[in-house]
């Protein structure tokens, strides 16, 4: 067995991005070592993206159609499988691969972080003595192992199936299906749950053995969390635990400074959310351990009497080595997510050219935070995107919403009885003829057809990047969906500059006014309360009480706690951080608040 202090793995992992953006980043990336994440909302991409590197790589191919039985699970299964494959034969030809300049294998080590495989490797460059060179080259090649090969539900994300108008039992619900076709698939990874607690879909995983110990005590298949504070990861985490599951992982995001959907916390921020984790991680372990091995042992299964590992991750808005060394360092994260940056280096994500530039060329105000998503969330979009300029071309020929191809999105029942998605076609006309009798005022009225045809179609043209990048549908208009970030950088990068930026070998050029993430998270917040303060004036959005006292001041003490904090940051950054903290204080303070009953 290798000694486990020379596995060297990276200190980042590139998160879920749309439904296309990353959908086969793991065969460009995970023979490196970098873990990557695939979304399984669209079965029918997937299924298209399987018939593509089948033909690519000479594999057989039988298409799986949507009529056939059990097809979303089965299609989710193949490809993953055939993932599985690829990314493996591709790490046995790096392996094989000479340690010479530009070599596969010389590109694994080469971006490697100052790990001790790293200085394993550094020792064999420098070593004079050839069967001593030898000998070091052959363990390194054993040691060059794979990134992981994660997939994401959105758990909110879990429409019902109907045949024939017919409902399907809750087992072929689309969240369900997805985390069948995974469970049954070959893969050793982490299936990341996010989007908010389905216990149906939680309690789902508990019939497939490959989420709990084998023999050896192995979890083949981890569950990861993505949270939005501590309370949050204790709650699932003790639903998995009384079930004989356990989390792994629990992935911390900026409720806004991020990228898609935006999953907003009542003024919590990162850095007291983190600091909360730090000090209690111990605790959470302790405390959902004891409950699992309660759940194994009355399962019939073995305890497990020492803990699996439990890993804390972070992600959201990281731009620099500095934000992400502290991340590491003091808040003691064992990795960090980056995900908007990599839409601007064309090896990793499936962004077509046309939005390549845009993306490139994109400002602050070409990224908002948007109304456009059907799960009602609010959701980060690209301004000038094909997705957003055909939207408004619908609206202005008088035939707004989007023929709706995939239903990922059916949640409405207004209007009919099996439910649409509020940027379908149907469901809009449908409302927009309705808002007439809904008495509103001339203002509200405003406000919410604006609600209405804001919505937008991001379950099909999510996927358009791949979908033109790949030649299957070279007319899609794509979605974009880039956090704020986008606009701190200005280069196309490969994937060794990108890299190289995350480790401070090679800074990317970075915009010289780009806040501290920790400070553009809390601008952030400063606007969207001054949002939900519009809306609820306008009598169309309804608060509990004490829900904007409570926000305004989770805000203030999150100044309080970074004021104390900025002792951590070199003497240079501190004294732009306290400068911006200050800037933000008085408009929090100043914020007319309102209560609504």
């Amino acid at each position: 067995m290798e000694n486990p202090s020379l596995q060297g793995t990276h200190t980042f992992h590139i998160p879920v991005m749309g439904t296309g953006f990353t959908i086969d980043t793991a065969l460009r990336v995970a023979k490196y070592g970098i873990s990557s994440v695939i979304s399984l909302v669209d079965d029918t991409l997937i299924e298209q993206m399987r018939k593509l590197h089948c033909e690519q790589e000479g594999e057989p191919y039988e298409e799986i159609t949507s009529r056939d039985e059990d097809a979303r699970a089965r299609r989710i299964t193949a490809y993953l499988n055939l993932l599985d494959r690829l990314v493996m034969r591709r790490v046995e030809v790096l392996q094989t691969s000479l340690f010479e300049a530009g070599s596969e294998i010389t590109r694994y080590y080469e971006m490697l972080p100052e790990t001790p495989l790293k200085r394993t490797y550094r020792d064999m460059l420098a070593s004079d003595d050839p069967k001593g060179k030898a000998r070091l080259q052959d363990q390194l090649r054993r040691l060059a192992t794979p990134g992981s090969i994660d997939v994401n539900i959105m758990s909110r994300g879990d429409s019902d199936a109907y045949r024939d108008g017919k409902k399907l039992p809750q087992e072929f619900s689309d969240a369900m299906a997805a985390l069948r076709g995974y469970a049954n698939s070959s893969l050793c990874s982490s299936i990341v749950f996010s989007a908010g607690m389905n216990p149906r879909l939680y309690s789902y995983a508990a019939q497939f053995d490959d989420f709990f110990p084998d023999p050896n005590g192995v979890l083949k298949k981890k569950i990861i969390l993505k949270v939005g504070d501590y309370r949050s990861a204790m709650i699932q985490g003790k639903f998995f635990a009384k079930r004989g599951l356990w989390v792994s992982e629990y992935r911390i995001e900026s409720g806004l400074n991020c990228g898609g959907h935006a999953y907003a916390t009542k003024g919590l921020l990162l850095g007291p959310i983190l600091e909360e984790f730090k000090q209690k991680k111990d605790q959470l372990i302790r405390q959902l351990h004891a409950i699992y091995m309660k759940a194994l042992a009355a399962s019939g299964r073995t305890p497990i009497e020492l803990p699996h590992a439990v890993r804390i991750t972070a992600q959201g808005g990281i731009g620099t080595a500095e934000e992400d060394e502290f991340l590491l360092g003091y808040y003691n994260v064992d990795a960090t997510g980056w995900a908007t940056p990599f839409l601007l280096v064309p090896e990793v994500a499936n962004v077509d050219q046309q939005h390549l530039e845009k993306l490139l060329a994109a400002t602050e105000k070409d990224v908002f935070l948007s109304d456009h998503s059907p799960f009602g969330m609010p959701f980060w979009n690209l301004r000038n995107s094909a997705s957003e300029e055909a939207r408004r071309r619908r609206i202005e020929r008088g035939k707004p919403g989007s023929a709706c191809h995939k239903t990922h999105v059916r949640f409405n029942t207004e209007f009919t009885e099996i439910p649409i998605c509020t940027a379908s076609r149907n469901y809009q006309r449908r409302k927009l003829r309705h808002l007439a009798e809904e008495g509103l005022t001339p203002d509200q009225l405003h406000l919410v057809r604006e609600h209405v045809l804001a919505k937008s179609c991001i379950c099909h043209d999510l996927g358009g990047g791949a979908t033109i990048r790949y030649g299957i549908d070279p007319d899609a208009t794509p979605a974009v969906c880039p956090g704020p970030s986008i606009a701190d950088f200005s280069k196309i990068a490969t994937l060794e500059e990108m890299v190289s930026h995350i480790y401070a070998r090679a800074p990317l050029p970075m915009s010289p006014d780009r806040p501290h993430m920790f400070i553009r998270e809390i601008a952030l917040y400063v606007d969207y309360l001054r949002d939900e303060i519009e809306w609820c004036s306008s009598g169309l959005l309804s608060r509990p009480a004490n829900y904007f006292d409570e926000f305004k001041e989770n805000l203030l003490s999150g100044i309080e706690y970074y004021r104390g904090l900025a002792q951590q940051l070199d003497e240079q950054q501190r004294q732009r951080f306290l400068d911006e903290l200050r800037a933000l204080h008085e408009p929090i303070e100043s914020i007319l608040l309102v209560t609504v009953e």
